[in-house]
């Protein structure tokens, strides 16, 4: 009886072991050519391209920013509070399970509140504050930066 119970357990220990071995092989680490863009360094075409693409959001944002306060004007209030919430958790550069980045934290709440057109304008005046007072980004970086950041979807 024993040493059936003792077979088992190799049995089983065996199979944990080849089934950790044979996960190991399939997912094999792979060079990827993700997108991350070092300290600083963005070629012109590129930062062309990020502002052409920031650009036609920033400038509807704008508008409806313009139509929400004209029509509600009670409503700066909550919209300065939405630009200080996403300032306040950018800033603390909380960590995700998939790297470290705070980029949209705070951009959702303000975006279910006002929509996501506004929040692109609010969170390229965040994503300023941050440039010029806490230094984090590279003034090189903004257009490819507001074109992500302000989306509430990532």
């Amino acid at each position: 009886m024993q040493t059936k119970t003792r077979k088992t357990k190799v049995t089983s220990f065996l199979l944990v072991v080849i089934g950790l071995a044979l996960y190991l092989f399939i997912n094999e680490p792979q060079t990827v050519y993700g997108m991350h863009i070092m300290e600083g360094f963005l070629p012109v075409g590129w930062a062309i391209f990020w502002w052409a693409a920031f650009l036609p959001f920033f400038f509807l944002g704008v508008r409806a920013l313009i139509k929400i306060t004209k029509e509600h004007p009670e409503l700066k209030i909550m919209l300065g509070l939405a630009g200080a919430f996403t300032f306040v958790l950018s800033a603390l550069k909380i960590p995700s399970v998939t790297g470290s980045s705070s980029h949209p934290t705070g951009t959702g709440i303000g975006a279910v509140m006002f929509g996501p057109l506004p929040m692109s304008v609010l969170g390229s005046i965040v994503c300023y504050f941050k440039q010029f007072y806490l230094l984090m980004e590279d003034l090189r970086l903004s257009g490819q930066m507001l074109s992500q950041w302000p989306s509430p979807v990532q």
